[in-house]
């Protein structure tokens, strides 16, 4: 995948960079960890700028967050309270519940858009929840605006500084993006077990 996403990006220039940064956000499997540094690489030989190549995968990122924030205004609460009316008996979930996690996000949630959109994997799903929670849209898209441009300045930044080298930040941010999804496994777990002592408990 990296040959044609690399290809793409070379043919294309900052149009290839805006759709893979917008497809990057929709389908994860194509990750930023390439297309950016590759595009600041491609600053030092190809008619590109370091400011377009920002300007370009900004743009891209945030399109696919849009996205998602779409789909996630799909799935506001008030479908959420439909299926635990259906299923809540079951899974042991409750309309409070529902409410609880919707203000909880409605109160964190514009800094938590910040922060994730800075963390792979987690930066294109946590606009989900953000639809899903009716968050000010123009609140939205300037919170990840800030977190996307944050992440494409380092990531670029870092592809022009080593050159033909690019591909060396694959291991740093492979062994970043290790530790994020191992944080994510241990949260997991720990959800499980408190979802799972809270069915055990009497009514």
């Amino acid at each position: 995948m990296q040959n044609w996403v690399t290809d793409f990006m070379e043919q294309f220039g900052y149009l290839g960079i805006f759709l893979m940064m917008a497809l990057e956000n929709v389908f994860p499997p194509i990750p930023s960890e390439i297309v950016l540094p590759f595009g600041g690489f491609l600053t030092t030989y190809a008619d590109l700028t370091v400011l377009g190549v920002i300007i370009a995968a900004t743009a891209g990122s945030v399109l696919g967050a849009i996205i998602l924030y779409g789909i996630g205004l799909l799935l506001d609460v008030e479908r959420l309270e439909i299926i635990v009316d259906r299923w809540g008996h079951i899974l042991r979930v409750k309309k409070s519940d529902v409410h609880k996690a919707d203000a909880w996000f409605d109160r964190y949630g514009y800094w938590t858009v910040l922060f994730c959109r800075m963390i792979p994997l987690i930066r294109s799903l946590i606009s989900i929840p953000a639809g899903m929670s009716n968050m000010k849209f123009w609140l939205f898209l300037l919170f990840t605006t800030i977190g996307t441009v944050i992440w494409n300045i380092i990531l670029i930044t870092a592809g022009v500084v080593l050159g033909e080298s690019w591909e060396n930040i694959l291991d740093f941010m492979s062994i970043y993006s290790n530790i994020v999804y191992a944080v994510i496994v241990i949260g997991i777990i720990l959800f499980v077990v408190w979802f799972v002592r809270k069915i055990r408990k009497p009514r």
